[in-house]
């Protein structure tokens, strides 16, 4: 194989990689061999045909695709290893040779990791943040605890009321016909939760178990579905069940139940402690975001779209796993919010470069601090992640490999740039 590396604009670069006609002839009868037993010509019993017979009825390049897929990815990732770039996108490929007894020859053209130009990012101004826990702030986190606590019991004496969980078939109707993805069968909503558009909810509250009610809303402007934004909408509902949660009695008892306090008196105080010490990490991260983000926006870098298309389907990834874990599609999160592809997308695109700016940067401020993680350092981060696992250290390095430890030095070297941009942040 033999490689050349041109430099683009935007920080791309194109590979040029020829593989010799000997590794093609090897490719090409490979894919002969995958393929014969699917090929017949009269006279010839299947998976029997020569090589030759078939290439002259069909033509020689019946095998130049599957060649050609078995070729690039061994020839690729030999010239990855072998560009010495820092490549940080998936790879077009263009063919641009590919001939029996010649050298096949493609393209694949790449995105690089920026340069990244520093600016300011000590001594940066940053808001204060006050660190205050109120007696309504411990009220709130004790009534959190009352309804984590709540049971949840069917209530058939009334009507829907605020923040009950109801089960109701419905269906939707625009201009009086029925419109797709509009109906639904003891379906679980909690009034107040806004899992649906806007006015349907409260509409509910008054419905009598088993009545059939009108639902009047319009859908929003910038609704996913283009047949429906805007438009006037009459869903008939019928709840067939309402459930509400019963809080338990706030007392010494209740107080022993969910903590090592032994009065509600001292698990005030417990309660009020926990809420200061999350209050001051929350005041941390916050100074943290304000100084990272400056430090950011000080700094200066081309980023090539490949490197943001990457980061953005990583992203829809991500949402996609969450959402098939919450037994939700993307259709159904859509109709929740209102939001259209287009305009996630957009959110994503913007959230993706910000992602890769701010990464970026703290690898250069590490760099630029000659931030270098220890082995002891590293060992103890394993053996916390081991604990949290439950796994002996060295099992764990063995399932992890070499090259996700070490993208584990990096992201602590990284943490270790955010805490020294905000320490010497300045709180105004």
């Amino acid at each position: 194989m033999s490689l050349q590396v041109e430099k683009l604009e935007h920080n791309m670069a194109k590979l040029t990689i020829e593989v010799g006609a000997d590794e093609v002839e090897k490719a090409i009868q490979a894919a002969y061999l995958k393929q014969r037993g699917k090929l017949s010509i009269p006279g010839f019993r299947k998976g029997k045909v020569p090589r030759q017979m078939i290439e002259k009825m069909y033509g020689v390049e019946i095998f130049y695709e599957d060649a050609i897929n078995r070729m690039i990815p061994t020839a690729y990732s030999q010239a990855y290893d072998e560009c010495g770039l820092d490549i940080v996108s998936q790879p077009e490929v263009d063919v641009v040779q590919m001939e029996k007894g010649k050298p096949f020859i493609f393209t694949a053209e790449v995105a690089t990791k920026p340069e990244v130009t520093l600016g300011e990012y000590k001594g940066l101004k940053v808001d204060k943040v006050p660190v205050e826990v109120t007696a309504e702030d411990v009220d709130a986190e004790i009534k959190r605890e009352l309804e984590r606590n709540a049971r949840t019991v069917e209530v058939t004496d009334r009507s829907v009321q605020k923040d009950d969980m109801v089960t109701l078939d419905y269906e939707g109707f625009v201009d009086g016909e029925a419109f797709e993805g509009g109906k639904g069968t003891d379906y679980p909503l909690t009034i107040g939760s806004g899992a649906f558009i806007p006015g349907f909810e409260d509409q509910l509250i008054g419905a009598e178990i088993g009545q059939e009610m009108e639902v009047n809303v319009t859908f929003p402007e910038q609704y996913h579905s283009k047949e429906l934004a805007g438009k006037e909408a009459v869903f008939k509902c019928t709840v067939h069940t309402i459930k509400e949660k019963e809080l338990p009695e706030l007392d010494d008892e209740f107080a022993s139940d969910v903590s090592e306090c032994e009065t509600l008196a001292e698990y005030r105080q417990e309660v009020e402690k926990k809420l200061t010490e999350r209050k001051q990490t929350q005041a941390r991260e916050q100074i943290e975001d304000q100084a990272v983000d400056q430090a950011a926006e000080n700094a200066q870098m081309d980023i090539p779209q490949p490197m943001i298309d990457l980061q953005v389907r990583q992203m829809e990834d991500d949402m996609g796993y969450r959402l098939q874990m919450q037994g939700m599609t993307k259709e159904m999160y859509f109709q929740m919010t209102g939001l259209t592809e287009d305009r996630m997308k957009q959110d994503m695109e913007a959230q993706a470069v910000k992602t890769i700016r701010t990464r970026l940067v703290l690898e250069a401020v590490a760099k630029a601090e000659n931030i270098v993680v220890s082995e002891e350092r590293l060992e103890e981060e394993l053996k916390k992640m081991a604990e949290t696992y439950g796994r002996e250290v060295e099992a764990l390095k063995e399932q992890m490999g070499e090259k996700r430890i070490e993208e584990m030095k990096e992201s602590i070297a990284v943490q270790d740039a955010i805490t020294l941009i905000a320490d010497a942040a300045v709180e105004a």
